[in-house]
């Protein structure tokens, strides 16, 4: 592995910088969680129109710009940082590489385009609030998460040759606005069960769907409710959508694992300007020897949450193996902890609910209900790589 940035990744990220540090301060930011679709629409049209971030790791056939995940990742390192809501991560990171994967061309043609040029958006919706294990992050993905022929989940039936489902999908990221929905459903009942992936577009019959309100409001989140809605099967009956979902959770859990490296970051930063600033006994606090320690601390973790965050991206880039999760574990772990610490060293106004501080743990907090918790992260790669001899690890 190289870990040297091309002049390309550069220029992405200092473009990126640039724009978010104009367009995303602490008062856009909240300005843009209060919105209906909870994210500034004119920020979006920025990132995809000038930047065209959704389509960094798309093919060029299909309108976007033939890089590699680990494009996409250094760019949601910047995205971090601002702690910037927009559906980058449910369209570019989640929906639109399962339909390269599975789609047919018909499919990847009509549906890629715009989601690479940002004049659409998706959105992957899974039964329950079962999304880390969907995504093969924290247990096998072959189970019956999509609900196994029982009462539950999202069901699938086909009628007349078409497909109907049936069910109901909650903390859906950008599931409310949307305007495409890549939905997992049961099929096959208890003989042939099986899970599928289906599209459903946004302004379907019997589609009801509602924001939900989230711990982290920079993600915002949906409840989904199908009643009777008419979908199209992703690709054909016979994918290995498991094993689709689980490659396409090892990419997004590294785009994770650098987002949250880039918010850490900034949180650190934080914290190392207002020490610096903050006098007690007539000096800065930040010349305090236990206030450097901890401080050293924190920025170690981060560095080495960095290192392993940017070699899953480029593991992914490259086709190699499959360590996004160990990566995000990793990675939240620092987020959480320079979160934690920021708070405590701002002080009076560091615990107050409306301080920058609270943000940073809030998406840490977040990303590890949606994408976690991190010993479970971790026990199941252990598992899988079979660290213990092949037995199973009790968490």
């Amino acid at each position: 592995m190289d870990a040297h940035l091309t002049a390309e990744q550069e220029e992405i990220r200092r473009a990126l910088r640039e724009l978010l540090a104009k367009r995303c301060g602490p008062h856009e930011l909240r300005a843009a969680e209060q919105t209906s679709a909870g994210y500034d629409q004119a920020l979006w049209e920025a990132l995809a129109q000038r930047l065209g971030l959704p389509g960094l790791a798309l093919p060029e056939e299909y309108g976007g710009v033939g890089c590699t995940m680990t494009e996409l990742a250094l760019a949601c390192e910047e995205s971090g940082r601002a702690l910037a809501p927009s559906p980058l991560l449910s369209t570019a990171v989640l929906a639109a590489p399962l339909i390269l994967a599975l789609g047919t061309g018909a499919q990847r043609s009509a549906l890629l385009p715009p989601l690479a040029s940002g004049t659409g958006t998706a959105a992957l919706a899974v039964p329950g609030t079962g999304l880390a294990t969907a995504l093969g992050l924290t247990g096998d993905n072959r189970g019956d998460w999509a609900g196994g022929g029982r009462a539950g989940g999202v069901q699938a039936r086909r009628a007349e040759g078409v497909w109907r489902l049936y069910g109901q999908a909650a903390q859906v990221l950008d599931g409310h606005s949307a305007g495409l929905l890549v939905v997992a459903a049961h099929t096959g009942g208890f003989a042939r069960s099986r899970t599928l992936l289906f599209l459903v577009r946004g302004d379907a019959d019997g589609l009801v769907r509602a924001r939900q309100t989230s711990l982290d409001p920079t993600r915002p989140q949906a409840r989904i409710e199908l009643r009777d809605v008419e979908a199209e099967l992703l690709g054909d009956d016979q994918a290995d959508v498991p094993a689709a979902l689980a490659a396409a959770g090892d990419a997004a859990a590294s785009v994770l694992a650098v987002e949250a490296v880039g918010a850490a970051d900034r949180a650190l930063e934080r914290t190392v300007e207002h020490v610096g600033r903050r006098e007690q006994f007539g000096r800065a606090i930040g010349s305090f020897q236990a206030v450097k320690h901890r401080l050293a601390d924190v920025y170690v973790g981060v560095q080495s949450a960095r290192s392993a965050a940017y070699y899953a991206a480029w593991s992914v880039g490259t086709g190699g193996e499959r360590v996004g999760a160990l990566a995000l574990a990793q990675a939240l772990e620092a987020l959480r902890t320079a979160a934690s610490e920021g708070i405590q060293l701002h002080g009076g106004i560091g615990f107050t609910w409306e301080h920058e501080a609270h943000l940073s743990f809030k998406r840490a907090s977040g990303d590890e209900l949606l994408f976690g918790p991190v010993h479970r992260l971790r026990a199941h790669a252990a598992e899988a790589a079979r660290l213990f001899d092949g037995g199973e690890v009790t968490v």
